[in-house]
C-alpha cells in the first residue's frame, strides 16, 4: 500500500471518533496494552509529559514542546485530531513523521490490527510511541485523545501528569457533571508523579486534589502559583490560563531538563514556527479581518465570543457548522444576535446537516442562510462583508480544517 492507501484502510477499516463519534469509542486499555506488548513497549523507553482537559490540550502540549525545543532538546509531541493530514499528529521538533514510516508501520502490523480489532486512535498511539523510541527523541509530550483514565495514551507513566481544564464536552462518555469528568480527567495522574493543575473549580479541585492524595502525587495549581505572563505567538485569550499551566510544568520539569528563562521566552514566541500549530484564534485575511478558531464547546467558545466583542468593527459575520453530537443548547444562547450567519456542514460523517443548523440557531435569533460548503459560506462572507467588517470561522475543528 502506498500512503494514500494506507490512511484509507485507517480510516475506514477501523473505527475512528474523528469521523464516527460514539460508536468508535472504547471503554477499555485491553487492546493498547496488548499493543504494547507487542511492540516491545515502547512507552517505557522514553520520557514522556502527559496532557488532559477539557480544552487548551493541545495549545499547552506544543507551548511545552517548543520550550524543551529552545532548551536544545529533540521533542517528540504528540496531538490530536489533525487540521489537514494524518502526520500533524506526530511530530519531532516541528516535523511530521514521514510518510514511509506510516505506511511500514502499519504494513508491517496490519494482521495484528486486523486480529485484535484495534481502533484507529489505539493504532496510532502505538504508531507514535513506536517512532519516538525508534528515533530517540529525549522526551515526548503526549496529549490526551479523550477522558485519560481509560484513553489510549494512558499507559505511559509521564515525568509530569498535566491537567488543563474541566469543561462539559463529550459528556456522553465522560458524564455530565464537573465532578465526574474531572475524574476522568483525573486517572492520569500516577503514583508519586507530580501533577500541574491549570484552571479548577471548587467542585474539581476536591476530585483533583483527593486523586494526588491517593497517589501520593505533589499537585500544584498553576492559577495560584504562577502570576508572570509571557508574550505568545498564540494571540487568543483563553491562552493567558494554558501560559500559566505551561510555566508551572516547566518549574516541574528543571528538575531533569536544563531550561533558562530566555527558552521559556522564546519557545512561547516561537511556538507556532517550531510545532506548527494551527487554527489558535489564526488571522488568515485582512480588511475584513478574519479570524478562525478550534474552539467547539461552550468552555471555550465564552472566551472567544468575548474576545470577538473586543474588536472593532462595523458588522459581525460568522462561518458556522458543528458536528452533530454538539449540545446545541449548550453553545448556541453563547452566540450574538446582531451578527450575520452562513450555515455550514464540515465535510466529515459526523457534520450536522446545515437546515437542522439553521432551524436550530433560529431559535436563539441567529439568522443566516445555509451554504453547500464550509469554502462556499467563508467565499460568501468576504463577498457579503466590507473591510472594516470581521468575520469568525468555527464552531468545529472539522469547519477550520477546510480553511486554514
Amino acid at each position: 500500500m502506498n500512503y494514500q492507501q494506507t490512511l484509507d484502510w485507517m480510516f475506514n477499516q477501523l473505527p475512528m471518533y474523528q469521523l464516527q463519534g460514539a460508536s468508535a469509542y472504547k471503554k477499555d486499555l485491553t487492546n493498547t496494552l496488548l499493543l504494547a506488548e507487542h511492540l516491545g513497549n515502547p512507552e517505557r523507553k522514553i520520557k514522556t509529559i502527559h496532557v488532559a482537559g477539557t480544552n487548551g490540550k493541545g495549545s499547552t502540549s506544543s507551548m511545552i514542546a517548543a520550550i524543551l525545543q529552545e532548551a536544545g532538546y529533540k521533542v517528540g509531541l504528540y496531538t490530536s485530531p489533525h487540521l489537514k493530514d494524518f502526520r500533524e499528529r506526530i511530530k519531532i521538533n516541528g516535523s511530521e513523521i514521514a510518510a514511509d514510516f506510516v505506511v511500514d508501520f502499519i504494513t508491517d502490523n496490519k494482521s495484528f490490527f486486523e486480529e485484535n480489532q484495534l481502533s484507529f486512535f489505539e493504532m496510532t498511539v502505538g504508531l507514535a510511541l513506536d517512532y519516538f523510541v525508534k528515533e530517540t527523541v529525549d522526551v515526548a509530550v503526549i496529549e490526551v485523545g479523550m477522558g485519560g483514565r481509560l484513553d489510549s495514551t494512558n499507559i505511559i507513566t509521564p515525568l509530569v501528569s498535566v491537567i488543563t481544564n474541566i469543561g462539559f464536552d463529550h459528556t456522553q462518555f465522560l458524564g455530565n457533571t464537573m465532578e465526574a469528568i474531572a475524574f476522568e480527567k483525573a486517572g492520569i495522574i500516577k503514583p508519586n508523579i507530580p501533577v500541574v493543575i491549570g484552571e479548577y473549580t471548587t467542585e474539581t479541585k476536591a476530585v483533583f486534589s483527593a486523586k494526588a492524595k491517593e497517589c501520593k502525587a505533589e499537585i500544584y495549581f498553576a492559577s495560584d502559583l504562577i502570576t508572570k505572563d509571557y508574550p505568545s505567538a498564540l494571540l487568543g485569550d483563553y491562552q493567558i490560563h494554558n501560559k500559566k499551566t505551561v510555566v508551572q510544568t516547566i518549574e516541574v520539569l528543571k528538575s531533569h531538563f536544563t531550561i533558562s528563562e530566555d527558552n521559556i521566552k522564546d519557545g512561547f514566541l516561537n511556538v507556532v514556527k517550531n510545532t506548527g500549530l494551527l487554527g489558535r484564534w489564526q488571522q488568515i485575511h485582512s480588511h475584513p479581518k478574519v479570524i478562525c478558531d478550534t474552539a467547539h464547546n461552550s468552555h471555550g467558545l465564552k472566551i472567544v465570543l468575548q474576545q470577538i466583542q473586543k474588536e472593532e468593527f462595523e458588522d459581525l459575520h460568522f462561518v458556522l457548522g458543528v458536528v452533530n453530537d454538539k449540545d446545541l443548547e449548550d453553545i448556541l444562547p453563547l452566540f450574538p444576535k446582531n451578527a450575520k450567519y452562513y450555515f455550514c456542514k464540515p465535510n466529515i460523517l459526523r457534520g450536522l446537516d446545515t437546515f437542522l443548523l439553521q432551524q436550530k440557531a433560529l431559535e436563539y435569533g441567529l439568522k443566516g442562510e445555509v451554504y453547500h460548503s464550509v469554502s462556499d459560506a467563508y467565499q460568501t462572507a468576504l463577498k457579503k462583508s466590507t473591510k472594516n467588517d470581521f468575520i469568525y470561522i468555527g464552531g468545529s475543528t472539522f469547519v477550520v480544517a477546510e480553511i486554514v
